[in-house]
């Protein structure tokens, strides 16, 4: 038997977390959040290339907390399959031995599950390398579930045990700690970000959010682009302060984008009788890494005709989308991670200055001091919080 944080499935708690949860936070870590501790049976391997993998550490991410909030989209609905453990940014050891990873070795887990976990031949995309792309996350001897996290068969990272294909783990080298390991699965997903942003030689890029998601796309853009200047977006003082570390030219307050994008771009403010102030003229790509509406729009309406917007965060509903249509956007989406994003991530966390980056880590019995701090991060100087599985829970 191991202990787990469980979602299940509940009309009654998921309506009134999406009535509360934006306004109260705190009540997700009482009595409304469809989730709870249980302790239950392991997961069990779904078939041949399936190891078990104990979490070390399993990291809290914005798309968790929106889950538990009832803020994620209705679509996602048949994508996932209940009750499920969450956790998909994980940490862990294997506790079998496979091809090329020998019973004890750590690993991070690429948590997409794909054709080839699933038992099938595989789709086009998973053929080309763009697992995130996969046609298939619903069939196959596993449970529908568009990642490890939101499946049912798999368990989750928020556990003593989950299971895992081959075709998910990567070594981890010795000499990485597991406190900057346990970022390599956000890290895949912003070099994934920055190579679909397309960024060409001496282009503007504005990031929209200065959360775990907007600083480690601001790394990547720096480390991986030609991108010239990179503003940031940041609500908090300790935000900024990394966004700078991390390679922006400059950094905005949610109130300042328009007019700090106006005059590093020398673009043409326009104020419009009634909702929010555009721009004609503005970067040449734009990338949102908050997904709440307020962010996308402030993207579309700070984008030159003919740019690039691109959505790193997961979407909430409400967006207008007429500078889309007017100034003829690219908009696009960055999901999840593809091709080699995870090598180049490992050698990130190796090199960047992601020291402390890790603040605040818990054991599965204080979930609910986890999540309060979780949603609470930028605020307390936070930029990812996570369960620490390596003592009891």
């Amino acid at each position: 038997m191991i202990n787990a944080l469980e979602v299940y499935r509940s009309l009654p708690r998921y309506v009134a977390a999406r009535a509360v949860g934006g306004r109260l936070p705190g009540l997700l870590a009482g009595p409304i959040a469809p989730l709870r501790l249980v302790h239950r049976d392991p997961p069990r391997a779904a078939g041949d290339g399936w190891v078990r993998v104990r979490p070390r550490i399993a990291g809290i991410c914005g798309s968790d907390l929106a889950t538990l909030s009832g803020h994620t989209s209705l679509y996602f609905t048949p994508l996932v399959s209940m009750p499920f453990v969450p956790g998909h940014e994980v940490v862990g050891e294997t506790m079998d031995d496979a091809p090329g990873l020998p019973r004890g070795s750590r690993v991070v887990l690429d948590p997409v599950l794909a054709c080839a976990a699933r038992g099938l031949d595989l789709c086009p995309a998973c053929a080309s390398g763009d697992r995130n792309r996969c046609d298939r996350v619903t069939v196959g001897h596993v449970s529908p579930g568009l990642q490890t996290g939101f499946c049912t068969d798999t368990g989750g990272g928020w556990s003593g045990q989950l299971v895992a294909h081959t075709s998910q783990l990567h070594a981890v080298p010795d000499d990485l700690p597991d406190e900057r390991a346990v970022l390599v699965e956000p890290l895949a997903c912003a070099v994934h970000a920055a190579r679909r942003a397309a960024v060409g030689d001496g282009d503007s890029v504005l990031v929209v959010g200065a959360g775990a998601v907007g600083l480690f796309v601001t790394l990547a853009l720096r480390e991986l682009t030609p991108a010239s200047r990179i503003t940031v977006v940041a609500k908090h003082r300790r935000q900024a302060e990394l966004a700078q570390q991390f390679g922006a030219t400059d950094v905005v307050g949610p109130g300042e984008v328009v007019g700090g994008v106006r005059r590093a771009t020398r673009a043409l403010r326009l104020e419009p009788e009634r909702g929010s102030a555009y721009l004609l003229g503005g970067v040449d790509v734009a990338i949102d890494a908050v997904g709440s509406p307020a962010a996308v729009d402030t993207a579309l309406r700070t984008t030159r005709a003919g740019g690039r917007v691109l959505l790193a965060g997961v979407p909430a509903a409400g967006v207008d989308l007429t500078p889309a249509w007017f100034r003829e956007l690219t908009v696009q989406g960055a999901y999840a991670s593809a091709g080699d994003a995870f090598a180049t991530a490992m050698s990130l966390a190796a090199t960047a200055p992601l020291g402390g980056l890790l603040g605040g880590s818990y054991p599965l019995s204080r979930w609910r001091e986890a999540l309060d701090h979780a949603h609470d991060a930028g605020r307390l100087g936070t930029v990812k919080v996570a369960f620490d599985l390596r003592s009891a829970a």
